[in-house]
């Protein structure tokens, strides 16, 4: 039987993912306690070659030389990276040092949150268990050809775009004793698209409740965050972004959608928020609704624009209300973090909501001369709070999501945040000090 050329391409494709895919849980020992796993020496770095190892040991070795008084990095901080193709994977970690006490927090990709301020005696092992969703730029199209989404220059080199799986264990004196990852294809995935305040920020001090709401989900839900600093619903779209979701998303996954900050900039013919933003977000439903996943708008957090009486300015003209229009014209469930973050923004006052933003005195990064005064990018505090208005609204639309919601979840109020004083966040060795793109 004579095969044609894209079936050949298909059928390559298939099995250069089974050849890398791990059928069961591969197990990486890091203190010799799980003898039956792959031993990890301290020279093990990671190569395309060997397929795991330590990484990002030099980035790290050069962010520590630029310590300062408040920019501190913990001395047992390390990257693990582990050579997967794209896909939902299970990873079990355990905690803890049979020499010492330890805290340890571990974020994942693009500084993605999943165990956070683990505390562990000496002697004592805790073990947690994540999805993490892992990606690279190619799209594999239905007729065996393949495309790519067009990302940005600076996307080149976040850890979200790569083909590993990266994890960070951070925190005031980490320790892990093994990590173990295995595919996890049948979880629903909660696909999130938007801008920067969307985005997972691989810079400190930058921060969005993407890489956040992670934290509050248990092993049966994967998030998979393609949001991108100044995207606008209509370039989302032409960048090849949704179509590569569309790609590989399942009946029984979500979509989130948070647009508005960028797309009230645009110019061109044909732009306006009943416009070519209102069509842009038909576009999403559309697709999402084609492949049996359901479609979430979600609302653009209010910027810190205060008047003279301390109450938040509407700085979004009518884009909030062309996506509550499009959501009631075509039955779409709604977030709305516009209304949540200016209960949020108010609650902490004119002074006090800058603890919740990226507002910093010159200095404290390394590399910043001057001083930060951001009124639209979150520092890792606003995100996390913000994260849990997200979850707040999941549960006020009764979404099946909810039963999978991590037991220390506690409901939370935009009216009553968290304290930001006893906010805890163990920075990464990875800042920048020019502003993510858009505003």
């Amino acid at each position: 039987m004579k095969l044609n050329k894209r079936l050949l391409i298909a059928i390559g494709a298939m099995v250069e993912s089974l050849l890398f895919l791990p059928l069961v849980a591969q197990t990486y020992s890091f203190d010799g306690r799980d003898k039956s796993a792959i031993q990890v020496a301290q020279t093990d770095n990671y190569t395309q070659e060997r397929g795991y190892g330590y990484d990002f040991q030099q980035l790290v070795g050069e962010a520590k030389a630029h310590q300062n008084g408040t920019f501190r990095l913990s001395d047992d901080l390390f990257y693990f990276s582990v050579s997967v193709p794209d896909g939902n994977y299970k990873v079990t970690i355990t905690v803890g040092s049979k020499k010492r006490r330890a805290h340890t927090t571990v974020r994942a990709e693009s500084r993605r949150l999943f165990v956070q301020d683990a505390e562990t005696k000496k002697g004592e092992f805790k073990t947690y268990t994540f999805v993490v969703n892992k990606r690279n730029t190619v799209i594999q199209l239905p007729d065996g050809k393949t495309d790519r989404v067009r990302i940005k220059k600076r996307e080149e080199t976040k850890l979200n775009w790569d083909d590993k799986l990266t994890i960070e264990v951070n925190g005031n004196a980490p320790a892990v004793s093994s990590i173990a990852i295995e595919p996890a294809p049948h979880v629903p995935t909660l696909w999130l698209c938007g801008n920067s305040t969307v985005v997972d920020q691989d810079y400190e001090p930058w921060a969005s409740w993407g890489q956040m709401i992670t934290r509050w989900f248990t092993e049966q839900v994967a998030v998979s965050n393609y949001a991108e600093s100044g995207e606008t619903a209509t370039s989302f779209i032409a960048a090849g972004r949704l179509k590569k979701i569309v790609s590989v998303m399942k009946p029984g996954d979500y979509i989130f959608m948070e647009f508005g900050h960028n797309d009230q900039k645009e110019k061109r013919a044909g732009s306006g928020a009943f416009y070519n933003y209102a069509y842009a977000l038909k576009q999403f439903v559309d697709e999402a609704r084609s492949k049996g996943v359901t479609p979430i708008f979600v609302t653009p957090t209010q910027r810190r624009s205060f008047d003279g009486n301390g109450k938040i300015l509407d700085t979004h003209a009518n884009y909030p209300d062309a996506m509550r229009w499009v959501a009631k014209d075509l039955e779409v469930q709604l977030i709305d973090l516009h209304a949540m973050t200016r209960v949020f923004y108010e609650t902490l006052g004119v002074e006090d909501s800058k603890r919740a933003f990226v507002h910093y005195p010159s200095r404290t990064f390394p590399g910043q001369l001057k001083a930060f005064e951001d009124n639209t990018h979150f520092n890792p505090y606003g995100a996390f709070e913000i994260s849990k208005m997200v979850v707040e609204g999941i549960k006020s639309l009764q979404l099946p999501l909810v039963q999978h919601l991590r037991d220390d979840y506690r409901t939370f109020a935009p009216s009553a945040p968290d304290d930001w004083r006893i906010f805890h966040w163990n920075v990464s060795p990875f800042t920048d000090t020019i502003k993510p793109d858009g505003n």
